[in-house]
């Protein structure tokens, strides 16, 4: 009995580019990137990309007694309609945007950003577009784009599909720490938004899918775009207003305005036996929110939980001809929303009330 020899194992060199992570690639972003980041570095900031974690000098910039503030958010499900739309030029605005604009409302100036770029396979013109975004949004704040990742993994994403992350750093000292000294008869101002932010996507996308719209349909609520770009509209840098007032001293307090609105949170930064007055009626409802709210059927309670509705950040103030005065150059909305008022027990838990006039406009003012 005879048995036949397997033919020889022939053995091959395995890459790491037939894996599918081109690290060639990776080089050639970074390399495309650097001039543009490096209009983002300012005093404080040591070294360049590529080292294998970022330095900043606090001493370098003035800073006396500081603490450090930090934060970190993605985008969220408005990422697929970038992504979907093939329309990038914007996201990175958000992702900053989210993260920045947590770190002002404690007083804090934003010093330094760092991103994270996940994707199955890196397409650099893609990606350049994505950072380059960031990278604007961060001139923008006054903050540096001080590094980042990018990660190649294959078989994670779908072809054409990335996720981003942002991390950010501030300082803010000590003695100017938000919030500070909140009282009863305090006015709330709130700052307007530029549209949903980075809030709501998931049910923002459920409607537009249920109604059968695609995203380069015209925009019922914005004829002059698609519906694509209408809804990536990007999430307002509140950063150079926020912080011109808190230098001015004309702030007791700021909350941004997220997911879960203002009812979410602005006890967030009230302190215990306190309430927040609003009156819906004292800005006007963006035509954006009219439409979700009409074409989706959403009871006034569910659009005050979920978005923003038109103001993207409160102060608390008690000065507000001066907060219009030192805002008067700039190009912030700005509207007197409510009032701080005692609750009905000393330690109960802050909360937002609306006052005799409640019903907020969701009117069909889109046509």
């Amino acid at each position: 009995m005879t048995s036949e020899k397997p033919e020889p194992y022939e053995q091959t060199n395995a890459t790491y580019q037939q894996s599918g992570v081109d690290i060639a690639a990776g080089d050639a972003l970074i390399e495309t990137i650097k001039p543009e980041v490096s209009k983002t570095h300012h005093t404080g900031v040591i070294g360049n990309l590529g080292g294998f974690g970022a330095l900043f000098d606090l001493k370098a910039i003035g800073y006396k007694d500081p603490l450090l503030v930090s934060g970190t958010d993605g985008v969220g499900t408005k990422l697929l309609v970038a992504i979907e739309s093939g329309f990038y030029d914007t996201i990175g605005y958000d992702l900053v945007g989210m993260c920045v604009n947590d770190l002002i409302v404690q007083g804090a100036k934003p010093l330094f950003f760092l991103d994270y770029f996940a994707t199955g396979k890196l397409e650099i013109e893609q990606a350049k577009r994505v950072i380059y975004s960031i990278n604007e949004a961060c001139n923008v704040c006054g903050c540096a784009l001080i590094g980042g990742e990018t990660a190649e993994m294959p078989g994670m994403y779908a072809h054409g599909h990335f996720d981003l992350a942002g991390f950010s750093v501030g300082a803010v000292e000590r003695h100017m720490l938000l919030p500070n000294n909140i009282q009863t008869g305090q006015k709330i101002i709130g700052l307007a938004s530029s549209g949903a932010h980075s809030n709501g996507y998931s049910l923002i996308r459920s409607i537009v899918s249920s109604n059968n719209y695609v995203w380069e349909d015209r925009a019922p609520f914005d004829p002059n775009q698609s519906l694509g770009k209408a809804l990536l509209t990007p999430t307002t840098l509140y950063a150079e207003p926020v912080l011109k007032l808190h230098e001015a001293g004309l702030l007791y307090g700021a909350a941004h305005i997220t997911g879960g609105g203002l009812v979410g949170n602005l006890p967030r930064i009230l302190p215990k036996g306190t309430q927040a007055i609003i009156d819906g009626q004292s800005w006007p409802m963006p035509s954006l929110f009219s439409w979700l709210a009409q074409i989706g059927n959403i009871h006034t309670n569910e659009m005050l939980k979920v978005f923003n509705c038109g103001i993207g950040m409160v102060l608390i103030v008690s000065d507000v001809a001066s907060v219009y005065d030192t805002l008067k150059n700039t190009d912030t909305q700005a509207y007197v929303i409510g009032h701080i008022a005692a609750n009905n027990h000393e330690n109960a838990e802050p909360k937002v009330i609306f006052s005799d006039n409640p019903e907020f406009n969701f009117s069909p003012n889109y046509d």
